[in-house]
């Protein structure tokens, strides 16, 4: 345990949705860097596990994601003071209810209200997790719109009130625990022989969780970097059916890939958008028609998934 002036020294930073794929090792890093994180959940019970007092604590997340507008509450305000810098992973990625409400809570008024917060706690650095191909205006689905203007309200709230902030857009994340390629290798496994895919040309360029959040540590350690957008891909771009066929094959499954026409693929999400858990909905679809991977000159990540996959995908499937 660190003794009492160590601890007071070390930089503390908080971490909104610190519970998920991402945050989980995000906040090892920074306690890793020698910050001292604490990390808002709204089910803080459930994450006890995560908890190594006094250098990374779990706590309740103290404010109302359906009140209407801005201002956050007071016990908010006083939870957040006393830390160096605020980090926001907090998303979902599909809703319920499918008309766009839970996506503007969630992405814009969480963001609004928690850093508004932030401002008022004295907290002058924020890090904010957005997606490629978010834009507020263009965005192909109600999520990519919902993050752009997260993302923008972000940006322009802390020009304006003397707060740093960093923006980042990364492709799918893979790694240990993730939803993305070890989904596909649990459905192979329940595929007879075949695999019907949707969007099976939608193009990605994964980046190693590893990676993001170093370049979350880099930029926190980093003013440079304040007012900047940061596409994250990893090292090489990829069709949607060559990343199923490669999880299909190192889980120990491997499947012909039958790509769907588009007229099928919708008619599949307007089905599956009503199946617990929602494995594929329409704004899914939508937001597969934007291509997530970075533009030419853009700094690549170095982890391949290759060199990682292997690893993680066949034990998850199995």
């Amino acid at each position: 345990m660190a003794n009492t002036a160590t601890l007071s020294s070390k930089p503390r930073v908080l971490v909104s949705g610190g519970t998920g794929f991402v945050g989980k090792n995000l906040v090892r890093t920074l306690v890793d860097a020698g910050y001292v994180v604490t990390v808002l959940s709204r089910h803080a019970d459930l994450h006890k596990d995560l908890a190594s007092p006094p250098l990374l604590r779990v706590l309740g997340l103290p404010m109302n994601l359906d009140a209407h507008g801005p201002e956050p509450s007071a016990a908010l305000v006083e939870l957040l003071k006393g830390h160096v810098a605020l980090i926001n992973l907090v998303g979902i990625l599909n809703e319920p209810r499918h008309n766009g409400e839970v996506f503007e809570q969630v992405h814009v008024g969480f963001t609004k209200q928690i850093l508004t917060a932030a401002h008022q706690a004295g907290i002058s650095r924020y890090l904010h997790m957005s997606a490629l191909g978010a834009d507020a205006i263009n965005g192909s689905s109600v999520y990519l719109r919902s993050k752009g203007r997260a993302e923008s309200w972000a940006h322009e709230f802390g020009a304006s009130h003397g707060i740093a902030v960093t923006s980042f857009r990364p492709s799918v994340i893979f790694g240990p625990g993730d939803s993305f390629l070890s989904r596909f290798a649990s459905l192979a496994r329940l595929m007879p022989g075949i695999f019907p895919l949707a969007c099976a040309q939608a193009r990605f360029a994964p980046v190693y969780v590893g990676d993001v959040s170093k370049q979350f540590l880099e930029a926190l350690n980093d003013p440079g970097r304040a007012g900047q957008h940061l596409d994250l891909c990893g090292p090489r771009d990829y069709a949607l059916r060559d990343l199923v066929d490669y999880a299909a094959r190192v889980s120990g499954h491997p499947r012909r890939i039958l790509p769907l026409p588009d007229w099928v693929a919708q008619i599949q999400a307007r089905v599956l958008e009503l199946a617990p858990g929602q494995p594929f909905t329409r704004d899914n679809y939508a937001s597969l028609q934007t291509p997530s991977v970075c533009a030419a000159g853009c700094a690549r990540q170095p982890t391949r998934l290759e060199d990682i996959a292997p690893d993680y995908v066949g034990r998850s499937s199995s």
